[in-house]
């Protein structure tokens, strides 16, 4: 085997290798716990405005390569959150891909605990709110869904990003599906930068947020300057938390 292929094929099999290893073989899905993880402050009293991004593995062999991602957002003193995501189930029998409130904010996907991968609270945040909800009424792909490439959850949640720049939504590099884009040149999903993509399965994305990243297939190689880590496939970033 050539050096190169072989450093390609090291570069690809250690991390999703690690990910299958450290993966969630438990209870069946349909068994798995899926109540609140207490991320999402209690809007009893916590009464300004708040707009967060979760994201958890996703269901059973696919938590390997991929997170499931969602938006939750509740204006200054709402009694509740609205959480907003992109769900393939029952896309096949006509029901929309976008799903409002299927599950509380911070909930456990399936047995896998949520990470908040962005927290924006304050004054400023209602105007950006109605912008949220504007890039959710106006996406693409509303009732379609496909797994890989996209269009599919985390496709969704980079949709939001582009159209809300103001948010800098870094999604990992785990988020599968968040390359795929209505044109093949536009922003990067934080806002930051530039990303190139061909249907979601080869391209490249330089940005403030993002670093540099490169998809090949939907696996994403990248290092990440602003909070110094590496950007890999299945682990997602290595190195500093995200400030």
């Amino acid at each position: 085997m050539k050096p190169v292929a072989l450093i390609l094929l090291v570069l690809l099999a250690l991390p999703l290798g690690l990910s299958a290893a450290t993966a969630q073989w438990g209870v069946p899905w349909y068994e798995a716990r899926r109540d609140a993880t207490g991320l999402a402050p209690d809007p009893a009293s916590f009464r300004e405005a708040i707009i967060q991004v979760y994201s958890a593995r996703a269901v059973r062999w696919r938590g390997i390569f991929a997170v499931h991602t969602w938006i939750v957002v509740k204006p200054a003193n709402a009694e509740r959150y609205t959480r907003y995501e992109v769900i393939g189930w029952g896309v096949e029998r006509g029901i929309p891909a976008i799903r409002v409130d299927r599950m509380g904010p911070d909930n456990y996907w399936f047995g896998a605990k949520p990470e908040l991968i962005l927290d924006r609270r304050g004054p400023s945040v209602d105007a950006l709110i109605d912008k949220v909800q504007q890039a959710v009424k106006d996406y693409p792909w509303p009732n379609d869904y496909v797994i890989w490439p996209g269009p599919n959850s985390n496709t969704f949640t980079a949709w939001v990003g582009r159209q809300v720049p103001e948010l800098r939504l870094d999604l990992p590099p785990t988020a599968i599906g968040k390359d795929f884009m209505v044109t093949p040149l536009g922003l990067s999903p934080s806002g930051t930068g530039v990303q190139v993509s061909l249907l979601g399965l080869l391209g490249g994305t330089v940005g403030v947020e993002e670093g540099i990243e490169l998809n090949v297939l939907g696996l994403h190689f990248g290092i990440d300057f602003n909070s110094p880590a590496l950007r890999l496939p299945g682990i997602g970033r290595l190195g500093f938390t995200q400030e």
